[in-house]
């Protein structure tokens, strides 16, 4: 056998184990994905869903929102769950129609008559004058909420590594992204996925399916990844009585969708597909090793 015959049936057998065990090449950069949970502390079943995620499940990260009914118990939970990687969920709004939160300051501009955050960030046909944008907002009584969300938090929950905004409310303008960016910087959380080259792994396209087919969509999505970061993120939950009853126009069937994302995340076939895959599970601390 030739030198050049003998190095193709050894590169093609390499290439077949890579495959059969999901690993990569030596000196092949890794598929690395980050399972970030969001919205601890909106409901008692988000936090008891979001728990089940890290004992049983694959997440990595979850953002918690500070300005909100279960808090308390979120953060109890998270006492438990030192390891736990800790996002602050920046909260300006707050969209469920059965159940409200208020800023922890003194925010007139980005609340409504009766002192709750808006329900939405960008105007919404089905939920006319509810918007922070439909309004005159004020820039600097937004940046004095978050601080006393971030402040609290810090003195609230050890392991916290970042900031992210719920429902993009940061988003608005090069003002508040610039914002964003400052208290992250000045709190020290300021791990920003983008800055490492963190892709958006796709979603499932449609949060009506039953768990079963979530699942086998989740599976073909890992499938496609390639070398490098990843992120992920969804919104696991139990079906509680408590979050039956929470919605918005447009979204009513909450409890339904949150339920199967926990049943997903929970899944044996899910974690058997990343062992497969030789995907490596990351949080957002891990970014910066």
């Amino acid at each position: 056998m030739t030198r050049s015959l003998y190095l193709l049936r050894w590169t093609l057998v390499l290439g077949l184990l890579v495959v059969l065990s999901g690993s990569t090449l030596p000196g092949q950069e890794p598929i690395r994905l980050i399972i970030r949970v969001d919205d601890m502390g909106c409901s008692h079943a988000t936090n008891t869903g979001i728990r089940q995620t890290f004992e049983h499940g694959i997440a990595t990260s979850v953002e918690i929102m500070v300005p909100t009914a279960w808090y308390p118990e979120a953060i109890a939970m998270l006492r438990e769950m030192p390891d736990a990687d800790v996002g602050v969920h920046l909260t300006l709004t707050s969209e469920w129609t059965n159940v409200k939160w208020r800023p922890l300051t003194q925010a007139p501009s980005i609340t409504d008559e009766r002192g709750y955050f808006y329900p939405m960030v960008w105007p919404n046909k089905r939920l006319p004058d509810a918007a922070i944008l439909d309004h005159e907002w004020s820039i600097e009584e937004m940046e004095k909420e978050l601080r006393a969300q971030i402040e609290m938090a810090k003195r609230d929950i050890p392991q916290l590594t970042h900031l992210s905004s719920h429902m993009g409310c940061l988003n608005i303008n090069d003002e508040t992204n610039a914002l964003f960016v400052k208290l992250a910087e000045e709190y020290g959380l300021d791990i920003f996925p983008e800055a490492y080259d963190t892709k958006r792994m796709p979603g499932l396209g449609d949060n009506t399916l039953p768990p079963e087919q979530r699942v086998s969509r989740f599976i073909e999505n890992l499938e496609t990844l390639t070398p490098g970061n990843w992120l992920f993120v969804e919104h696991p939950a139990d079906d509680f009585p408590e979050q039956q009853a929470i919605g918005h126009p447009g979204y009513e069937h909450v409890a339904q969708d949150r339920y199967g994302v926990l049943k997903m995340l929970t899944d044996p076939r899910v974690k058997a597909a990343i062992d497969r895959l030789g995907i490596e599970l990351i949080s957002y601390a891990d970014l910066k090793l």
